[in-house]
């Protein structure tokens, strides 16, 4: 479904989204200048390698488990759990099982 798509409609965040075999995939929701709202997909085993980020970002967990190192500091995060990456604090995120993670960024 695109973005556009889901303007002004109700909709199941993690329906939106197929998993794929050995893969991360994701569908960006909102796309503003003061930030975004993403939709990724993991499948088991997968994730994103350390990196930083120059802005404050929160993850909700829309299905399954993952863990979510910030700072070194690692978390189990399930689904309907939150937890928000502070900007410029080095964090990975790894697929305990698959899971489906909506990305808030926030720019200003």
């Amino acid at each position: 479904m695109s973005k556009n798509k889901l303007l002004a409609k109700a909709f199941v965040l993690a329906d939106l989204l197929k998993y794929q075999t050995d893969a991360v995939v994701s569908q960006e929701i909102v796309k503003k200048d003061a930030g975004t709202i993403t939709l990724f997909a993991f499948d088991k085993g997968q994730g994103l390698s350390e990196h930083k980020a120059p802005f404050d970002a929160l993850v909700y967990i829309a299905h399954g488990r993952a863990e979510i190192k910030i700072s070194g500091k690692s978390s189990i995060v399930k689904k309907g759990g939150m937890i928000v990456v502070p900007a410029n604090r080095p964090h990975a995120l790894k697929a305990v099982q698959k899971f489906k993670m909506l990305l808030v960024m926030l720019k200003s």
